[in-house]
């Protein structure tokens, strides 16, 4: 009898140390409520802060400052309107320019491949495929070349130029 007591004792004490799962929604549901009511309360306590217009807080701002402030103050945001518009115009005239780029570099592209073709269908001609001159004619091209420069005639100064014979006194 002390092993069914000891198994009916083992099981009772399961049965009452474990948590039921029933009771965990119960406890939570509550929970939930009061925290959404919570967040609902503050919300709508604070729904003109979060709804109102970074506008009204510069005008509302702006009635506190002397005339000279709001003057200077408007003169900043007319210069910071122009600054804001030059800038939209340079990006415009940026990305137009890179347009034209692309396109230029479009046509080179093209271009080149054009080129890279013509070549591959045209064979270059090679050193090797030259005729070479037959000796005959190496040696009568080397003599012309010498044949070809004059000598002068007659006497020759130190530095090469020819001196100019005067009249001769060797004659009666």
């Amino acid at each position: 009898m002390d092993l069914i007591d000891q198994a009916a004792a083992s099981d009772l004490r399961r049965l009452l140390h474990r948590p039921s799962r029933r009771m965990l929604p119960v406890l939570v549901l509550p929970l939930v409520l009061v925290g959404s009511c919570a967040a609902g309360a503050w919300f709508w306590a604070n729904l003109e802060e979060l709804v109102e217009t970074p506008e009204s807080r510069e005008v509302a701002s702006t009635m506190s400052l002397s005339p000279e402030d709001r003057a200077s103050l408007s003169e900043i945001k007319w210069a910071q309107q122009k600054a804001s518009d030059e800038i939209a115009e340079l990006n415009r005239r940026i990305d137009a320019q890179h347009d034209v780029l692309k396109a230029i570099l479009d046509q080179i592209t093209v271009l080149t491949s054009r080129i890279d073709s013509l070549q591959s269908l045209t064979p270059v001609p090679s050193a090797a495929s030259v005729p070479p001159l037959s000796p005959a004619r190496a040696v009568s091209s080397v003599a012309s070349k010498r044949l070809g420069r004059s000598k002068p005639q007659g006497p020759v100064s130190i530095g090469g130029a020819p001196l100019i014979a005067g009249p001769s006194t060797a004659e009666p």
